[in-house]
């Protein structure tokens, strides 16, 4: 296990991304982490791929059609073409063309700031140029209040397909954000995820922890996708799992 873990930490502080992929979360039962066995063998990477390898599970192709493939994106730095890189590395994981949707919690914000739709646009602009070129069918939000979903809705082109409202702050919807919702066709669901889902304080404890003696505090989580497959004429999950992109800022 020593060993093991002293080959990572070699890996980790030469390489500049890591990738992150935990597979189908329903197969963990198999559980066999696959990361590089030996430096030598990967010539210190650049990009480190770090899967667990009997979860990984991609979509066949003839069954593509019964399956709604949704992902909920969270972006943890400020680049909005991390979008992007989540959406292709989403599609080459699951062995699909195309996401059926996708939706973007609002990139986390100085306390005391409102969200406002100029902070908003970049993100936005990506979705929908990632629609423009059918990688994704459908693109929803989370966390808008009424004024925030009506401001997007008039200013975009590719019109907000859903609106994911945070139950724990709000035990009601709210009657304002249920009448345009519905006047506009946009479906509003429920989430109770945390404001933060991974923080970049948490993301380098879990990687201190897994691998002793890491320089943990060089790395920082750009955006993490979590996906789920679902079979659409019986409502059942037959896959989901999480997506995870870390770069390393090196002084």
């Amino acid at each position: 296990m020593g060993t093991d873990s002293g080959r990572a930490r070699i890996l980790l502080d030469h390489a500049a991304t890591l990738n992150l992929q935990t597979g189908n979360l329903l197969n963990w039962g198999r559980l066999r982490k696959k990361c590089p066995s030996t430096p030598s063998e990967e010539e210190m990477p650049d990009v480190l791929e770090c899967n667990v390898d009997q979860a990984m599970e991609k979509i066949n192709p003839e069954e593509r059609e019964e399956l709604k493939v949704s992902a909920k994106l969270f972006i943890a730095g400020s680049n909005s073409s991390s979008i992007r890189d989540a959406v292709d590395m989403a599609c080459s994981a699951l062995g699909v063309a195309h996401l059926d949707s996708v939706i973007i919690a609002p990139p986390p914000i100085e306390d005391g700031i409102n969200l406002s739709l100029e902070y908003l646009k970049p993100y936005w602009g990506e979705l929908e140029n990632l629609v423009q070129h059918e990688k994704i069918v459908a693109i929803g939000t989370s966390d808008l209040d009424k004024t925030q979903l009506e401001q997007l809705y008039l200013w975009s082109q590719v019109k907000p397909h859903s609106n994911q409202v945070n139950l724990a702050s709000c035990c009601v919807m709210p009657p304002d954000l249920t009448a345009f919702a519905k006047q506009f066709d946009i479906q509003l669901l429920t989430h109770n995820d945390p404001k933060e889902l991974l923080c970049e304080a948490s993301f380098q404890e879990a990687l201190q922890e897994s691998i002793r003696n890491s320089r943990a505090h060089e790395w920082t989580p750009l955006w993490l996708l979590r996906y789920s497959v679902i079979v659409q004429t019986r409502g059942i999950i037959k896959s989901k799992g999480y997506i995870l992109q870390a770069k390393r800022n090196v002084s």
